[in-house]
């Protein structure tokens, strides 16, 4: 694994919600975790709804992941930019990840486990 990241199959059922919508739900979700960071919740993109999201132009790059596509999400009443992001070409040791997407949770995005 690269840098301090560990990577498992999360356990149990997660779904994320945006605008009280359910947008995804997962038996296969992964748990990344970073060093001291809370662990994040890495959904296969065949388990979301991508017809709510939108591609925004926002890149960034993590020197242990490679380089991060943003997703806005489009909810009922308003767009939540850059509320998801997903490593289309993930870096060595990071594979795992690809296909996969993750959200900022927030007061309007949330990803529990069932």
């Amino acid at each position: 694994m690269t840098g301090n990241i560990t990577m498992r199959k999360a356990d149990g059922v997660w779904v994320v919600r945006a605008g009280g919508a359910v947008l995804g739900e997962s038996r296969d979700a992964i748990e990344l975790s970073e060093g001291d960071l809370p662990p994040v919740i890495y959904f296969p993109r065949d388990d979301i709804a991508m017809a709510f999201l939108d591609e925004s132009a926002t890149r960034t790059t993590c020197p242990h992941k490679g380089e991060a596509s943003y997703f806005s999400i489009q909810t009922k009443s308003e767009t939540l930019n850059d509320a998801a992001w997903s490593y289309e070409d993930p870096i060595a040791g990071a594979e795992r990840i690809k296909g996969h997407l993750a959200f900022y949770t927030s007061g309007k995005v949330a990803v529990e486990q069932l």
